[in-house]
């Protein structure tokens, strides 16, 4: 594509280079969900009978009912990271673009009808008569209100520098130069650069649009705006019950799209992974995801529920923060480490083939993979022979950080671990595993790179390869921050990225990725990000662990085909149906 091309909604897909339309969760954030330690036993609206009034027009009087491992208390999605609180914000808030249920990442309008990237302008149409949960009209000043309270700090009502999550900058903050909401019903918005991949970012959950209304309405307390949120979206919020770990919602009559076809969902918190399966399989809940390899096959083989699968855009990893930990500032000590966990029998044997091995950061089906890349072979020989060579043929003693409750990338965390210890005690390392009960805590952690190593994954949230390799391997400094002859920095530098919990700062690939985002033209990026999954998978900051299918278990009472399994956006609860 030449740089005077314009990518219009339409062609979108092909031109910026996201997923192969045959891949197909929750978008997000650095976590699928997961969690605390209660019960979680919430009231349940088994098989889909009331718990409260109706919803409005076109919803029927029933509940469905969402099961999950975690319960966040604040549903604010400019002040989180975690998939969790998207499956529930994804309900009440709209995107100015969204994902296509069940596609790999196709754009589709939602409260723009219209829309076009031309070189570092975006122009969109927006979507007339549509209203917040609050009754006031959704109009281009809401979406200029929420770009400013997520990144500008001169604006009166910023949500500040230690409250708003990680991906205000490079969702929206870091490429937005200006945003022209002068029409109603017309946003121009011009960006800092090109940048192959804004539109999608248009289509993450994190760029929901929020009222402006509520907004200054919040005034000094934009905290507790998730306590309380408004959207434009088929469910709006009735009641947080913290105590009981529920979330009631009731369906938005007036939403301008398809659905909603009940009148209450309720998301309700189960901490035993066993327990919530047994859950949707007796039809007190109707859909749970992240399950672990027993659930797998209790949801199959039970005959009252489904378990839907789907290829996934997602990744698990193990990775090595070099900040921290110096051994792991050698490369040969990190390929050493790569070729002594035994990443097969991880997914074959404790995943139970629900997931393939990983080999580079990018997963499959997403532009730039490279085929060409193999996962590393367990060769513990080897890798005792790579830390002799490294100078530490006596070994080193270090501490994994790990969560305790399955995700989606990672469905069985503790047998995952102590594959790990043991594969590694058997090269002559010592591994002190530092395991988290709440997922929350577990993150604060490794952003604050506390951790030696750390287990972590990620959804994708907009299925382009920039959401990986910029996102998560690019530290987000200047060029000239990274020493010479170094390939790490610390996570006090500035402007550094703490979704880089490994520290790398490779120059080389740091290059290629920021050139692939200023790039319009698909086989282009595609070799750039090519050529830096080479330089990942050689540098080896990771142990490249597994990309795992999107897996959820529903209950016979959901209407067949009215719930759609999707890797990107969602989850798409507007159009299920009970029985």
């Amino acid at each position: 594509m030449s740089s005077d091309r314009q990518i219009d909604r339409r062609s979108f897909l092909t031109a910026a280079g996201g997923a192969a339309a045959a891949a197909t969760l929750a978008g997000c954030s650095g976590d699928g969900g997961d969690g605390t330690d209660g019960d979680g036993n919430g009231e349940s609206g088994g098989n889909g009978t009331d718990t409260g009034e109706s919803g409005g027009d076109g919803a029927s009087d029933q509940t469905l009912v969402y099961a999950r491992g975690d319960h966040p208390e604040n549903y604010d999605p400019q002040q989180t990271t975690s998939g969790e609180v998207a499956k529930v914000t994804n309900q009440i808030f709209d995107t100015l673009i969204q994902f296509a249920p069940g596609s790999g990442g196709q754009l589709e309008d939602a409260l723009a009808t219209d829309y076009s990237l031309d070189g570092t302008t975006a122009t969109l149409t927006l979507r007339e008569g549509v209203t917040f949960h609050n009754g006031e009209e959704f109009t281009a000043s809401d979406f200029k209100a929420t770009w400013q309270r997520f990144t500008q700090s001169g604006y009166q009502y910023y949500l500040g520098d230690e409250t708003r999550s990680g991906y205000g900058p490079f969702t929206l903050g870091d490429w937005i130069e200006s945003v022209d909401a002068s029409q109603d019903y017309e946003l121009s918005i011009e960006l800092t650069q090109r940048y192959a991949p804004f539109l999608r970012n248009l289509a993450m959950f994190a760029a929901a649009v929020l009222s402006e209304a509520q907004i200054e309405a919040m005034g000094d307390n934009q905290a507790d705006l998730g306590t309380e949120p408004v959207g434009t979206g088929p469910f709006q919020f009735d009641t947080l019950d913290n105590p009981n770990e529920r979330i009631r919602l009731t369906a938005n009559g007036d939403f301008w799209g398809d659905g909603p076809n009940v009148g209450t969902v309720i998301f309700k918190t189960i901490t035993e992974n066993s327990t919530r399966v047994q859950d949707v399989i007796n039809g007190a809940s109707h859909i749970t995801d992240n399950l672990d390899s027993s659930g797998f096959q209790r949801a199959e083989e039970s005959g009252t529920a489904t378990l839907l699968r789907k290829n996934g855009i997602n990744h698990g990893y193990m990775a090595m923060n070099m900040a921290r930990f110096e051994p792991f500032r050698n490369r040969t000590v990190r390929r050493a480490i790569a070729h002594a966990v035994n990443t097969e029998a991880i997914v074959n044997q404790i995943y139970q083939g629900f997931a393939t091995q990983a080999s580079q950061p990018l997963p499959p089906d997403v532009l730039g993979h490279n085929d060409d890349l193999d996962p590393y072979p367990t060769d513990k020989d080897q890798a005792r022979s790579m830390l002799e060579e490294a100078g530490y043929g006596d070994g080193f003693e270090f501490e994994l950080a790990m969560f305790s409750n399955p995700r989606g990338y990672n469905p069985s965390p503790v047998q995952t671990a102590n594959q790990v210890k043991s594969d590694l005690e058997d090269i002559g390392l010592t591994v002190n595993i530092n395991q988290f009960s709440n997922f929350g805590p577990y993150l604060d952690y490794t952003s604050a790179g506390r951790h030696d190593a750390c287990f972590l994954g990620w959804y994708t949230d907009n299925a382009d390869p920039d959401n990986f390799m910029y996102v998560l391997l690019d530290p987000k400094v200047s060029m000239d921050a990274v020493p010479d002859g170094q390939d790490w920095v610390s996570f006090d530098t500035e402007g550094y990225s703490t979704l880089n919990v490994s520290g790398w700062a490779n120059s080389e690939y740091m290059e290629l990725v920021r050139e692939a985002q200023r790039t319009y033209t698909e086989s282009d990026r595609e070799t750039m990000y090519q050529e830096a999954a080479q330089i990942a998978h050689d540098e080896s900051p990771w142990v490249f662990i597994d990309y795992a299918e999107t897996l959820r278990a529903v209950n016979e009472a959901v209407v067949a085909d009215s719930y759609t399994v999707s890797s990107v956006g969602g989850p798409y609860l507007n159009t299920v149906e009970l029985q």
